[in-house]
């Protein structure tokens, strides 16, 4: 089936960003759910996602800022303050195609820019039969929550052991999620090896968290991941996946190796106090 052309543009920064600001919303439902006492809460104003998750929480932040509406001083006096008065940074992922005046917006707020990060994109068609030798995938069940969320967790924290506590916990409430957030895991001759996320938002996939633990690295575990999650996005009417990786990164390579393109690069901006 051909696919019209998809440009980077304004139009396409909409859908990607808004299906990761969603998913962010979902992560935060679902910390609510499970700690009710976490303050977990989101807001939209201007169109954009403000999500506050815990003080250090990397989905603290905003998306969608100024590609919705013009950023106004009092839209970002608002998202601001939901974030402040709760004791946390005033973190945004701002797209390119919100302009030159909302980053010079940001610039005498007295925001930095703290990471770059590469939206990658692709359109969705149904992939090749593969055969995968040793590795199968499947959509884990309830009791492999805990399976789950260590495996993406050695996985993350191999690099940075002391932040193996924050991302269990994290891939706990991620595999607690219910809306539009299903979970892969990834097996070598049944030993579970990698862990991965897809996001559904309308017609938009979101490719995200996986990690394949350190032991089981270069065995054909992300690429078995990335097959069944465009197989599953493709059987649920998905038109768009989209990746985002740090530029250049190995993420990135294989990415695009798969035929991802990239879309742009973002910045996210903090608030300096």
């Amino acid at each position: 089936m051909a696919h019209a052309m998809l440009f980077s543009d304004l139009a396409l920064s909409k859908r990607l960003e808004l299906t990761e600001g969603y998913a962010c919303v979902q992560f935060a439902e679902a910390q609510r759910r499970l700690v009710p006492d976490s303050g977990a809460e989101w807001m939209e104003c201007a169109g954009a996602f403000a999500i506050f998750n815990g003080v250090d929480s990397p989905v603290t932040q905003s998306f969608g800022l100024g590609i919705f509406e013009e950023l106004r001083p009092g839209s970002l006096d608002l998202i601001e303050s939901f974030f402040l008065d709760r004791g946390a940074p005033a973190v945004h992922e701002l797209s390119p195609f919100a302009g030159v005046a909302a980053v010079n917006l940001l610039c005498k707020r007295n925001y930095r820019p703290v990471e770059l990060s590469s939206v990658l994109y692709l359109p969705v068609e149904q992939p090749a039969v593969e055969h995968q030798g040793h590795v199968s995938v499947h959509i884990i069940v309830a009791e492999e929550v805990q399976v789950w969320a260590s495996i993406s967790a050695r996985g993350w924290a191999h690099e940075h052991p002391e932040l193996l506590e924050t991302v269990l916990q994290f891939g706990t409430v991620i595999s607690a999620a219910r809306q539009g957030i299903v979970c892969f895991l990834a097996e070598v001759d049944g030993e579970p090896g990698a862990a991965g996320v897809l996001c559904i938002h309308e017609d938009v996939a979101l490719f995200g968290g996986s990690s394949t633990i350190p032991e089981l690295r270069r065995r054909g575990l992300q690429t078995a991941l990335l097959h069944e999650r465009m197989r599953y996005a493709f059987d649920h009417r998905c038109n768009l996946a989209m990746m985002v990786a740090e530029p250049g990164s190995n993420s990135q390579r294989n990415a695009e190796r798969k035929g991802f393109r990239i879309a742009y690069t973002r910045t996210k901006w903090r608030l300096s106090t």
